[in-house]
């Protein structure tokens, strides 16, 4: 099975006036189809540049990330737009949900520049809804929501496009246990669907769930384990 994640050599410095601080420093793995690597470290150990890069939202000071045989580097603006659409899902841990828009209407977001009704939409909107349990809620402002739900939304959101692949940053950095508990519920039915799921989370507890664990550790590869392979062995 051929990798469908490559990280080669990649490196991310910030700084100005000849200062420069490293966040990654020559990073390299590869994570195959249907993995759920969680991605662990203390706070600046790099994590969440980490998982930028990957989804494309910035641009590494060097080294490669090819994705579904995809060079991102070799994609122009728009092309990287369309592939993050069509690929990648991102969650993150404040939910960046619309506060003026219902559930629905925030998960009919990314569907704006589709010439499809809006009839169309929203029925697709409600169908990801009802998927992550808000059946009945699709009309509620983020405001009537608990953060356990509005996060629910954002991972209906995040699945609009059906992406093969699942970015979460902290998914349950602001939930309470029981919430959390069930928000990493949601990642592991979809995981069993045959997503790809790399997850940022500060929480060791949730590697219980994943088939990799790699902990960063000042922009490093500290640890990498496949837990899938650890868990046979036993």
């Amino acid at each position: 099975m051929d990798p469908f994640i490559g990280l080669d050599n990649v490196s991310m410095l910030y700084g100005n006036n000849g200062t420069f601080a490293a966040a990654l420093r020559g990073v390299s793995f590869t994570i195959d189809p249907g993995e759920y690597a969680v991605i662990t470290g203390e706070s600046g150990a790099g994590k969440s540049t980490l998982l930028t890069i990957l989804g494309g939202l910035q641009v590494p000071s060097s080294g490669k990330i090819v994705i579904g045989g995809v060079d991102l580097a070799a994609l122009s603006a728009d092309g990287l737009a369309d592939f993050r659409k069509e690929t990648i899902g991102f969650v993150f841990q404040a939910y960046h949900l619309l506060p003026y828009l219902t559930a629905r209407e925030n998960v009919m977001v990314p569907m704006t520049p589709e010439r499809s009704t809006n009839d169309a939409k929203a029925d697709r909107a409600d169908s990801l809804l009802a998927s992550v349990g808000l059946s009945g809620k699709e009309n509620r402002l983020p405001s009537e929501l608990s953060g356990g739900e509005c996060q629910r939304v954002a991972i209906a959101r995040a699945l609009v496009y059906d992406p093969p692949v699942l970015l979460a940053d902290e998914p349950t950095g602001n939930l309470d246990t029981t919430t959390g508990e069930q928000i990493m519920g949601l990642f592991q039915g979809l995981h069993k669907k045959g997503k790809t799921v790399l997850m940022v989370t500060h929480n060791r507890a949730n590697i219980t769930r994943a088939t990799r664990s790699i902990r960063l550790r000042d922009g490093l590869i500290e640890e990498d384990v496949n837990l899938a392979a650890s868990r046979r062995a036993m």
